[in-house]
């Protein structure tokens, strides 16, 4: 088989087709591993992870630990994470030639359903011949009508992590996971941000306590959040960026140095050959089947090039299904309810299954489980007391619909809500279950005994 793209679902799809036995070339254009390891997933979170490091610091006197002429060395910050990314990149090439993988640097084109043609490399246009094609080019950030991203002082999130310096100020065009993530990171370097975003709370996908409890976060840590703020447009003067708003008082204008544009991302299906085969891309990606077949059965898509949840784990778990379905097996077609979301805010941000109010418009009679993390021992301990875990289940049999956190290293304590969800445990199963302590995963525990009417500690 030949895989186009080499990002967290073509690198794993590759590595899958040679443990089925299927002879494998990867292509890629630039670096294997993609977007998510390069300029994605893996530098944001050194950032984030540099950024809770200062907070923990800057409050260590509260623990008894004396910290003085505590700075940031942004200059180290961006050499540690071009070292991280650099190991992690290593470990992936390895990976490719552990498992035997073919890896052709070059652009990928479809010439028929069978043939793919590379350019673009050290050497002259090679044709590869495979009865299967995987597809997994991955995305790249969009922009708003408007707002011309020119990577000077209209940013990307990319461009983003190039900066020099830490930026005075910085306005960030949408609260989804990546305007807060570096929202938090560059509030706590102490630059002045602006989170500005077109729905009524940040993470609009989450269930609304969990926003509001972020929300609140976010403002404490100097972050200005606008909601409910359309973005008409953005032009720079100076050394400044002004960005028009529209809001439901009227409209207004936010000032910046710098304006990141984190409104979402699009598939990248532009010189792919798609016309060669027959296949048409629509506006939210390819169209695939549950086992990531597309309209031409000898080709399959993987990972953002298909739309849906834009995460890395989930790329990597389409591809999966893609390849082992193009082997011949019959793998079960994922689960959108059991697809895990981590947002690596401050504080974090993790869910599975249905929120509240998308159980009850299901129809579902739902009984709620919350416990907080002020009551939580080790919270306490760390310092660490903002936040929640809420559980929604169905009231009459206990199922476990949705699991939702906000608070600390709580994308750590999801997989157990993951885990219960695939395995339909209830309530009661998760809150009969003895939990260490003192841990944060106690909370997890109470808030199912919080359905059942019986947490001990809320």
């Amino acid at each position: 088989m030949v895989v186009i793209g080499g990002g967290p679902a073509g690198y794993v799809g590759a590595i899958r087709a040679r443990q089925l036995g299927l002879r494998t070339a990867l292509v890629e254009r630039e670096k294997v591993g993609g977007t998510c390891l390069h300029v994605g997933c893996i530098p944001t979170k050194v950032l984030l992870h540099t950024a809770e490091l200062l907070e923990d610091i800057r409050a260590a006197g509260e623990m008894g630990v004396v910290a003085s002429e505590v700075r940031l060395d942004y200059a180290q910050v961006r050499r540690r994470l071009d070292r991280v990314v650099t190991t992690n990149y290593r470990g992936v090439e390895y990976l490719m030639r552990k498992h035997g993988v073919v890896v052709l640097q070059g652009e990928g084109r479809l010439l028929d359903p069978t043939h793919v043609r590379v350019t673009g490399g050290d050497g002259p246009p090679t044709d590869l011949a495979a009865p299967r094609i995987l597809l997994a080019t991955g995305s790249r950030p969009r922009s708003l009508p408007g707002v011309l991203i020119d990577h000077r002082r209209v940013l990307d999130s990319t461009d983003v992590l190039r900066l020099p310096e830490v930026p005075p100020s910085l306005a960030i065009l949408g609260a989804g996971p990546v305007g807060v993530e570096f929202a938090s990171a560059f509030a706590a370097f102490g630059a002045r941000v602006t989170l500005v975003e077109m729905m009524d709370s940040v993470l609009p996908q989450e269930d609304e306590e969990v926003t509001s409890v972020l929300a609140r976060a976010l403002e404490r840590r100097g972050v200005v959040v606008r909601t409910g703020a359309a973005v008409t447009g953005a032009r720079q003067e100076g050394d400044r960026v002004r960005v028009a708003l529209r809001t439901k008082d009227g409209e207004d204008v936010v000032e910046a140095d710098y304006v990141l544009v984190a409104v979402g991302r699009e598939p990248v299906t532009d010189g792919l050959g798609l016309d060669a085969v027959g296949l048409e891309a629509a506006r939210g990606g390819l169209r695939v089947t549950e086992r990531m077949q597309t309209a031409v059965p000898s080709v399959y898509a993987a990972g953002d090039v298909t739309g849906g949840l834009l995460l890395a784990h989930v790329a990597s778990a389409e591809a999966v299904v893609a390849v082992e379905a193009m082997a011949g097996q019959t793998p079960p077609p994922l689960d959108p309810l059991l697809l895990p979301r981590a947002t690596y805010s401050i504080p974090q941000v993790a869910s599975v299954g249905l929120t509240e109010r998308q159980a009850r418009a299901a129809g579902r009679e739902v009984t709620v489980g919350r416990f907080p993390f002020t009551a939580n021992g080790r919270a306490t301990i760390l310092g660490q007391r903002e936040g929640l875990v809420k559980i929604v289940a169905d009231r009459e049999l206990g199922e476990i619909l949705g699991v939702h956190l906000v608070g600390p290293q709580v994308t750590e304590l999801l997989p157990e809500g993951v885990l219960g969800r695939s395995l339909e445990a209830t309530v009661l199963e998760l809150g009969q279950a003895v939990h260490a302590h003192p841990t944060l995963s106690e909370a997890v525990r109470e808030a199912a005994l919080a359905a059942l009417g019986r947490a001990i500690h809320g």
